[in-house]
């Protein structure tokens, strides 16, 4: 007897997890395929609030037709942090007698290493490697046998590279993603999850042009957020609400009360009345994303890590073109740090070469970011 198991948050789950699923069951030809959705994964930081009974329920809608597919609650009975290992160990025993395999993704081989007790979990099962069309690495597979004395079993799986952060965005954004099912879509919009109420609101204030923009910032800096160790939610929401106070004039009754900084230059002056608006009317409290609306036309000095990411994310969104854009994007995967060094110089040097004056607060975030930069 085979079974295979398939763990991950699947928030949400989406056609891609589906179509895995179905690659497994025909390479591997388990009798049974568990899906376990995890009760709180080990990287937090990543996903949204939606329960793990929500998550339970659209998994068991997206697998209904799957004939092998099972979905357990094994991890949310267990609570607490899901750890794989545990997982493992629990079908090890319910099924002692199975051959039994773990499903990943072959972009989290890598990942595998820093997991918590990675051998354990390689004694209880073996492990498969969903590829993406392409055979895994002849290094990967020397690397795993010379660090756990075994090797992992490939499954062939040509399929489109869905991210469940991006899905989760533009659920936020009110659009319905391709990659969503359409019932898991429908007990989504039941549920009312992946909402956040300031985002509509803010979105009512933009134009359409606008909206497609402050989506295309929010997949950039949602998508690398984690590895800055900054909660998604926050990257969203300050992505999203940004550019709210772009076409909000300064009479408007949004406005009352705002008292705009003396000497702000037109393009700089939205980032302001985007703040006030945000703590304002959109009820915004989080200091945090308050700044990074805030600052992010000009920077400023000592920008706190969401603060750089809503500045870069703004300036090197996908449509974004103009000459190193590119260098700078590579840099933004790699070192914000050098990428907002990068972005201030270039920023300031076109304002120059326009003879426009530079924002004082842009001067002294410049002059700061390489400070820090040097003492490296």
């Amino acid at each position: 007897m085979k079974i295979a198991i398939f763990g991950g948050s699947f928030d949400p789950v989406h056609k891609e997890h589906v179509r895995l699923a179905r690659a497994a069951v025909k390479f591997l030809h388990p009798e049974k395929l568990f899906i376990v959705p995890a009760y709180v994964p080990p990287h937090k930081l990543q996903g949204s609030d939606v329960s793990a009974e929500h998550r339970l329920s659209m998994c068991a809608i997206a697998f209904r037709r799957e004939k092998r597919a099972e979905v357990s609650d094994f991890e949310l009975r267990m609570g607490g942090t899901s750890y794989t290992y545990l997982t493992c160990r629990h079908f090890a025993d319910e099924y002692p007698d199975a051959e039994r395999f773990f499903l990943i993704g072959a972009d989290m081989l890598e990942d595998f290493y820093t997991w918590k007790r990675p051998t354990d979990i390689l004694q209880h099962v073996t492990l498969a490697v969903v590829g993406r069309g392409e055979r895994v690495a002849k290094e990967a597979h020397i690397r795993f046998r010379e660090t756990f004395g075994v090797d992992f079993v490939e499954i062939p799986f040509v399929g489109k590279d869905v991210s469940s952060t991006a899905v989760r965005t533009e659920l936020a954004f009110g659009i319905r993603p391709k990659a969503i099912p359409r019932a898991v879509y429908q007990y989504i919009q039941k549920m009312g999850l992946y909402k956040e109420p300031c985002i509509p609101a803010a979105l009512a204030l933009e134009s359409q042009r606008r909206r497609a923009h402050s989506l295309r910032v929010a997949k950039m800096a949602t998508a690398r957020a984690r590895s800055l160790h900054i909660p998604e939610r926050k990257a969203l929401i300050a992505a999203a609400v940004h550019d709210c106070g772009k076409s909000v004039p300064l009479g408007d009754e949004l406005l009352l009360g705002f008292d705009p900084p003396k000497g702000v230059p037109a393009p700089v002056l939205h980032q302001y009345t985007g703040a006030y608006i945000a703590e304002n009317y959109l009820k915004i409290s989080d200091e945090e994303i308050l700044n990074a609306i805030r600052f992010h036309t000009s920077g400023r000095a000592g920008m706190g890590e969401l603060e750089k990411l809503i500045y870069l994310a703004d300036l090197l969104e996908s449509r974004r073109e103009f000459a190193g854009i590119e260098k700078l994007r590579e840099m933004f995967r790699h070192d914000l740090d050098e990428c907002l060094l990068g972005s201030l110089a270039l920023q300031i040097d076109y304002l120059k070469s326009k003879g426009t004056p530079v924002y004082p607060l842009t001067e002294e975030a410049y002059v700061w970011i390489r400070g820090v930069k040097n003492k490296e």
